[in-house]
């Protein structure tokens, strides 16, 4: 039934519960996941160090992704990547890059009026998604 799973992340609690969920199902599909951390282009991430001019965002990412990778049992093919963009238009593009069968996604985010204005990332991918989003509550 699935064969590709994807699994935006930043390296959260909810990030982590959308990914145990998904590698969960991938092993009853025998299917790939596909962990991908988006380096938001909409935030200010860019900086010199050094005299090198390094993207912090994309640093942060390569941290999370690395972390999480060690963590895996190896039971599942996990493929990471660091992709830069506004978080839901590349997340989309992503899972149609990778024909995502599925999206596996955490449900935290912003709250209150920013949520209100704005709405959160999760909840405008699942609106959006031409595939199935599966969200997943963090405890």
């Amino acid at each position: 039934m699935y064969e590709t799973i994807l699994v935006p992340t930043d390296g959260s609690d909810q990030a982590d519960a959308a990914l145990d969920h998904a590698l969960s199902l991938a092993r009853q599909h025998d299917a790939t996941v596909h962990l991908l951390y988006v380096a938001d282009s909409n935030r200010d991430s860019v900086t010199t160090l050094g005299g090198e001019v390094v993207d912090a965002l994309e640093q942060e990412g390569e941290r999370i992704l690395a972390e999480t990778m060690e963590g895996l049992d190896g039971t599942v093919d996990v493929v990471d990547a660091i992709e830069t963009g506004g978080p839901v238009e590349t997340i989309l593009d992503y899972a149609e890059l990778v024909e995502a069968d599925l999206v596996v996604m955490g449900t935290h985010g912003r709250r209150g009026l920013d949520r209100y204005l704005l709405g959160s990332t999760t909840e405008r991918v699942v609106r959006l998604s031409p595939v199935p989003v599966l969200t997943v509550r963090g405890e």
